[in-house]
């Protein structure tokens, strides 16, 4: 039986915001802004180097400052490239702030349910990135806060990132909070240890793990609309 929620706090990167699309589009951007040239390989390799170095973030083993940087140290290494890292990363930040791509169904989900819910962005993104991203997107009128891990001093999953965010909406009562993201070690860990509710987005259909808690699962975010469109509202 579907709760009483009034909160719907959502993931950005991969959840509302079609992030793939963003940084593919980003790095070969920055590449032909610098001069140089791109190739497929470069994107293969990045995104793995991506997923460790967030990985590591989560873990606390990195902070953002290393992560904006280290990344492209990694992939310099890897194919001899000769571009200076520092300026590599101020550019690719700034297209990737311009790239607001919304996941399919993002926007409809929003609007068809903000008469009833309070929406907020929860991220581990980088601030320059997240707030610029927002300010472009058609969502943005929905959102009523975006906390950012850079911002507030803790990444997802820990529990002083939670503490924060719930004090920027008012310390609502937690059964009244549902996270909506795609990343069980970040989203659904840290929700699940802090005693709120989960809805892992799954398009890529992957394996359920036996843990953290997954209250809901969906494939598409339009099924969000079905799950909680009914429920009556909490004031």
């Amino acid at each position: 039986m579907i709760k009483h929620y009034h909160w719907l706090l959502f993931d950005a990167d991969g959840t509302l915001f079609d992030y793939n699309r963003a940084e593919a589009l980003a790095l070969e951007q920055t590449f032909h802004h610098l001069g140089a040239p791109f190739e497929q390989k470069y994107l293969d390799a990045y995104q793995q180097i991506n997923r460790e170095i967030w990985r590591a973030l989560e873990q606390k083993q990195i902070t953002p400052d290393v992560l904006r940087v280290r990344r492209f140290e990694m992939l310099f290494e890897k194919f001899g490239i000769t571009i200076s890292p520092v300026v590599f990363s101020e550019a690719y930040l700034k297209y990737l702030a311009e790239c607001g791509e919304l996941m399919d169904g993002a926007q409809d989900v929003l609007d068809a349910l903000s008469a009833k819910y309070r929406f907020a962005i929860l991220t581990n993104g980088l601030q320059a990135v997240q707030r610029n991203r927002l300010a472009r997107s058609p969502i943005q009128h929905h959102i009523a806060a975006l906390v950012i891990s850079e911002e507030v001093g803790f990444a997802k999953p820990e529990r002083g990132f939670f503490d924060a965010a719930f004090a920027r909406i008012g310390n609502p009562p937690k059964e009244r909070a549902l996270m909506i993201g795609d990343s069980i070690s970040s989203d659904i860990q840290g929700a699940s240890d802090y005693g709120i509710a989960t809805c892992w987005y799954n398009p890529e259909r992957q394996p359920r793990p036996a843990s953290p808690t997954i209250t809901y699962e969906i494939t598409h975010l339009r099924e969000l609309i079905a799950l909680l469109i009914d429920e009556p509202k909490v004031e």
